[in-house]
């Protein structure tokens, strides 16, 4: 199936071509799930990387491992794709009269015609309400925080219509999870998992800085606001100082979170030097005015945030 046939047969302009929601899903799903972008599963992975990040990184903390943890991971996995749904469904909702005016998202399924706001709407609590069903699972302390995220997840699609740091508030709410995985492991939370959330948010402001750069001249014309139309020509210093502040504080999390072990410090600090690396190769790459390539760095950085979370899980065997 070409690009071309997806957007005829109701595919939305920048998922991948032929991927298993226009191939495979039942046809009367088919808007639903890509209101859930679950033909565009990076949103997930990103959501879903901090979580194992605090999970890990809290194992290695209490020096203990066992098959709750393991379902915290998987209920984690679960979580991230209820959840990045319900968000993205609601930011569909939000968004449908500046979706319908920007070519890249005039495809979605709300201002295509493919689903109502109230279908969309309904759409949204249930997957809310599935994802609240595996947060009572966790610790009291992880329940009260995932139900706090909820702030996050409604004010970021109106953010950036008030500030020009939208991707602060999406770093916010997207990164919630490493404080949540950590108090589900721990059921507390202490300077080790505060640093490795600033370290998320860091991330984001940077692969969300190269991810709106697809939009600005759009933006500019409906009058949306982003880091990428407020960098303009600095978006690559003001990335090389996203990428430091990535690091340092990914570093300080280990450091807080591991003291007096040095093989385990060790690992874990390869992991972040190797996404360093990652993000340094993006910054190299990146032309601003591209929009192929700003959507191909983008979705490279799944691969970036699970370099440091597969050498954190080779530090606990160590």
């Amino acid at each position: 199936m070409t690009e071309t046939d997806s957007q005829i047969n109701g595919g939305v302009a920048d998922a991948a071509p032929g991927n298993w929601v226009d191939r495979l899903a039942p046809a009367w799903s088919r808007p639903y799930l890509r209101l859930s972008r679950a033909d565009r599963p990076i949103g997930t992975w990103l959501l879903l990387i901090p979580c194992w990040w605090g999970l890990l990184l809290a194992m290695g903390h209490t020096g203990t491992a066992s098959w709750h943890d393991a379902w915290i991971g998987l209920g984690c996995a679960l979580g991230a794709w209820l959840m990045r749904g319900a968000g993205c469904t609601w930011n569909d909702i939000t968004e449908r009269e500046f979706d319908g005016a920007v070519e890249r998202t005039k495809s979605r399924p709300i201002p295509s015609g493919q689903v109502t706001a109230r279908q969309a709407l309904g759409w949204a609590v249930l997957q809310s309400l599935l994802a609240f069903l595996i947060l009572l699972t966790f610790h009291p302390v992880a329940i009260a925080l995932g139900i706090g995220s909820l702030a996050l997840v409604a004010i970021y699609p109106f953010a950036k219509r008030f500030t020009w740091w939208p991707q602060v508030f999406l770093g916010l709410a997207f990164n919630w999870g490493a404080l949540l995985a950590w108090a589900a492991h721990t059921g507390s939370l202490s300077l080790a998992p505060l640093a490795l959330y600033a370290a998320g948010i860091a991330w984001t402001l940077f692969y969300d800085t190269i991810y709106a750069h697809q939009d600005k001249e759009d933006d500019a014309l409906i009058g949306v606001k982003s880091t990428a139309r407020l960098f303009g020509a600095d978006t690559h210093r003001w990335l090389r100082w996203f990428l430091v502040a990535t690091l340092t504080l990914f570093l300080l999390a280990i450091v807080l979170a591991a003291p007096g072990n040095i093989l385990t410090i060790t690992i874990a600090i390869c992991g972040v030097w190797a996404m360093g690396w990652h993000l340094a190769w993006q910054l190299r790459s990146l032309d601003p005015d591209d929009s192929a390539t700003c959507l191909r760095l983008f979705r490279s950085n799944r691969d970036a945030g699970l370099i440091p979370a597969a050498l954190l899980a080779l530090a606990l065997l160590a």
